[in-house]
């Protein structure tokens, strides 16, 4: 896994040296934003993972932002943004509705549907995706932070424990190979 991931590492001087990211190259020096270990990618993916759910476009600019601070995984974090996408949104935020009202404890039976997506024309689906979110509310805005937290812990364990995992067995295999290769006595 580290092989197909060094291929980017040689990008990420090219990245310091552009001219419109020089003044901050000083941020972007730091190690944990461009290599590949357990908990720089951990912490990547966990960042990707909370600002995908940001509106619109700033979620890679946070992701890019928190990544800095953080100092942990740079590219990784922009990346896992990507899990929003034009067929994921809807979803997750119909999940992080309905979260907000579990916790809000609105189980009146009031929902709000979705826009009917196949009958929308590309020139009024910005406006109708707008009602219906301003439409969602309190438990959309409490529901989002939460999801996002949610996520971005659980995708940091995941990360941690396949990591750990993935170590464990390739010591046991290096260990089984010793042990083949060395005579018994």
């Amino acid at each position: 896994m580290r092989k197909f991931f060094r291929q980017f590492h040689a990008r990420s001087e090219a990245i310091r040296q552009h001219r419109w990211l020089k003044p901050f190259a000083g941020w972007l020096h730091h190690p944990n934003l461009w290599h590949f270990h357990r908990r720089s990618v951990s912490g990547g993916v966990a960042v990707g993972l909370l600002c995908g759910l940001v509106p619109g476009p700033f979620q890679v600019i946070s992701a890019v932002l928190l990544a800095v601070l953080l100092r942990v995984n740079l590219p990784l974090a922009a990346i896992v943004t990507a899990y929003t996408n034009p067929f994921t949104i809807v979803p997750l935020y119909l999940l992080a509705y309905e979260l907000g009202r579990l916790v809000l404890g609105a189980s009146n039976g009031m929902s709000v549907e979705p826009p009917p997506f196949p009958e929308m024309q590309w020139d009024n689906w910005a406006g109708a995706l707008w009602e219906w979110l301003t439409a969602l509310g309190q438990p959309l805005l409490l529901g989002l932070p939460l999801l996002a937290l949610s996520l971005s812990i659980a995708g940091y364990l995941l990360v941690r424990v396949v990591w750990r995992i993935a170590v464990v067995l390739r010591w046991n295999a290096r260990k089984r190979h010793r042990t083949k290769k060395s005579p018994r006595q």
